[in-house]
């Protein structure tokens, strides 16, 4: 499967999923975003190492088709902190980003915030080549594969980080094993790249909110899908056992409505929320860190702007539709990670084999607590 694909989702199982979903069920449904994905599977140890390679990059970028860097009006919001994700102190503060998003391994958060660095002198060369220097933040966010990939031989170099932001693109975006989230766990089952989509209708205008997560989080006792207590069911390949949950999750939420920094931060409080459909109560290991960020009201860079510029906002009157699609499309991202990924694990130089979650038990479960779509 290439890493643009599509493989088996939650919907294809039947799952009685609520909301209206855009034509991908994806983060791409949101106009002028991209995805890319830098995908690293090897089946044999690199010199020098006795453990496997399986891990990546996944990119997202705003306005994929500006041919100069915009700011992104953006809100962050953490449960459980045990993680990163850089550039959050200037979001917080100043209520925007410029440049892509990343996600990846734990251990390569310095070389994807290089390596985007070097991405965005080089793709924006009449922006950051000429004049006075203008500095670069760019958001770069992580969850733990040290399970199942040599996450302490710093495997991703800077040619990779390269290849998933030069390779963003709209369409699909494949689940499961895939760039950031390749060597990703979640509920002791595989987990990794998951993406869902929402459509709203607001003073007769149609909006979308698309999510992408990087699942890597939760105990399979707490695993609950549709409100039915899978986990409990579901006792087979268990991995942690005592030791208490060893994950995180990153979740980033795009929407073209028109928000301000304060909603976006409201709406990425919401992720909380979707992730808690899942059965989480965010365990003391786990980075649960949430970014939400509007492509709407477009503007040029700081130092070229107009001292005064407008801004359309929506009335918060009306936010009560967008968080619940939000919170939908979180929680069904979440189950798209698992249902698409595959097992992982089991070989003479792995710690531990990692099984996918059985589509065939999955929807037997849920049928018997009534979470399938009638014919």
């Amino acid at each position: 499967m290439t890493d643009h694909m599509q493989s088996i989702r939650a919907r294809d199982l039947g799952l009685d999923l609520s909301g209206k979903t855009g034509p991908l069920n994806a983060i791409t449904d949101v106009p002028d975003i991209a995805v890319g994905l830098r995908t690293i599977i090897e089946d044999k140890p690199r010199p020098g190492r006795n453990r496997l390679v399986r891990t990546g990059v996944t990119a997202i970028l705003p306005h994929a088709g500006s041919p100069s860097p915009r700011p992104i009006w953006a809100g962050i919001s953490r449960f459980n902190g045990n993680g990163e994700m850089t550039g959050s102190h200037w979001i917080e503060d100043g209520g925007y980003f410029v440049g892509p998003v990343l996600i990846t391994n734990t251990h390569a958060v310095g070389m994807a915030h290089h390596a985007a660095v070097k991405w965005m002198l080089g793709h924006y060369p009449e922006t950051y080549g000429v004049g006075d220097p203008l500095w670069l933040m760019p958001v770069v966010a992580e969850t733990y594969d040290g399970l199942l990939n040599d996450i302490n031989g710093q495997p991703i170099g800077e040619a990779d980080v390269l290849a998933a932001l030069d390779g963003v693109k709209g369409g699909p975006v494949a689940e499961g094993n895939t760039g950031g989230g390749t060597g990703m766990i979640a509920y002791e089952f595989k987990g990794g790249t998951g993406t869902a989509s929402r459509r709203v209708e607001i003073g007769g205008r149609p909006y979308t909110i698309g999510v992408l997560v990087q699942a890597n989080f939760g105990m399979r006792d707490w695993l609950t899908v549709l409100g039915a207590p899978v986990g409990r069911h579901m006792r087979e390949n268990l991995l942690f056992g005592k030791v208490g949950e060893r994950g995180s999750i990153i979740v980033v939420i795009a929407t073209d409505l028109p928000l301000a920094p304060h909603q976006l931060r409201r709406l990425a409080r919401r992720g909380g929320l979707g992730i808690g459909r899942t059965g989480t109560m965010g365990g003391n290991g786990s980075g649960d860190i949430f970014l939400a960020f509007s492509v709407a009201n477009e503007r040029d860079l700081p130092h070229r702007a107009p001292a005064l510029a407008g801004f359309e906002m929506l009335n918060d009157e009306r936010l009560d539709p967008v968080y619940e699609a939000t919170v939908q499309a979180v929680d069904e991202s979440v189950l798209n990670a698992m249902v698409a990924a595959r097992p992982m694990g089991g070989t003479e130089w792995d710690k531990a084999s990692v099984a996918a979650i059985d589509h065939a038990e999955l929807v037997k479960i849920l049928g018997r607590y009534g979470r399938l779509r009638r014919a």
